[in-house]
């Protein structure tokens, strides 16, 4: 359901009255007078929660106070649709998803708030990497040391095998959606509750194969528990150096191969550029810091910066890859 055409009237017009009342240069000077409200669309402990809450505690250093608020629900839908319908005056704010922004537009049959036009994109924070990894017994029996090994073994046994997510429609899955579709291969999805049980279900033999996050599994990887066979990102990870991109690794059949997890900052749409430009600045130089750096280390990705601009056309780049990957898999949320 999109939100109403009053809806966005009043926020262009708190918007024009905010510019309008306070010349534009003493907007960036006077922000922030209180408290500001930093929403997490999913469940505290989780690795945006973890970065939300190492940015506030360093973003207090330049704007104050920044509270931080976990609204959860239809896969980070509620805490977005939140923001999308608050004040455009720069005291609340959204870390905002692949999911959030990219995937749940096309996976769900009804919206809440429109992705684009509802917000405004601050900056880009971080890409996390997923990784192909197998079950270790299966890649064993297999003999599969590479990425065509494994699309040799899928292709010679078509709907043989199975491979495991973190959900229906979840980064996991249409990775694996997309690997099958370049790679001209069919395997089973079997969805699980979370990226834990997915993996154990991979250990045990359950399934062959999945996409998992590369911090999740980095461990398993290490105690040689699962087999990697290369990153889903099109650059090496700082974390995990010795892996090299799948479309590196098979350029024939997986050219272009790009899904990773992402997540930034945003808000309410029309926020007036000089909040904009000061909320950019402070989130920047919080990420430049020991504190944010640290929580990246264990999620294996790296602070991922970016202008407005830059970060509003990766979004609309990854939309447009995602319904496409959405409607050949098929895979809706009701």
């Amino acid at each position: 359901m999109e939100p109403s055409t009053a809806s966005r009237n009043r926020r262009t017009l708190l918007a024009a009255g905010l510019a309008a009342a306070t010349p534009v240069g003493a907007l960036a000077q006077s922000f922030p007078t209180r408290p500001i409200r930093l929403v997490v669309p999913y469940p505290p402990g989780g690795p945006l929660d973890l970065a939300a809450r190492a940015l506030a505690e360093s973003m207090r250093e330049t704007l104050g106070a920044v509270i931080v608020e976990n609204r959860t629900g239809a896969g980070g839908n509620v805490g977005a649709d939140h923001i999308a319908k608050s004040a455009p005056d720069g005291y609340s704010l959204l870390i905002g998803a692949v999911a959030t922004h990219a995937i749940n537009p096309s996976l769900y049959a009804r919206m809440p708030y429109d992705a684009e036009r509802d917000f405004t994109p601050i900056s880009l924070i971080a890409v996390v990497p997923n990784v192909l990894v197998l079950n270790s017994a299966f890649a064993k029996l297999e003999s599969i040391r590479s990425v065509d090994d494994f699309i040799a073994v899928l292709k010679r046994k078509p709907g043989a095998f199975q491979f495991a997510s973190g959900g229906n429609g979840s980064a996991g899955h249409l990775a694996g959606e997309l690997f099958k579709q370049q790679t001209q291969t069919f395997a089973v999805h079997i969805p699980y509750r979370g990226a834990g049980p997915a993996q154990l279900a991979l250990m045990s033999g359950e399934v062959q194969f999945m996409f998992d996050n590369l911090a999740s599994a980095a461990a398993r990887i290490r105690e040689g528990k699962i087999s990697a066979l290369g990153i889903t990102t099109t650059g090496r990870a700082a974390a995990m150096p010795e892996l090299a991109p799948l479309a590196e690794l098979a350029p024939q059949s997986l050219k272009g191969f790009d899904i990773s997890t992402w997540y930034g900052l945003f808000a309410p749409a029309n926020l007036p550029r000089p909040i904009v430009d000061r909320i950019h600045a402070a989130l920047h130089q919080a990420m430049a810091g020991e504190r944010f750096a640290q929580v990246m280390r264990t999620q294996a990705a790296a602070p991922s910066p970016t202008t407005p601009e830059a970060f509003a056309e990766l979004i609309r780049k990854e939309a447009a890859k995602y319904k496409e990957l959405v409607a050949r898999s098929g895979a809706t949320v009701d």
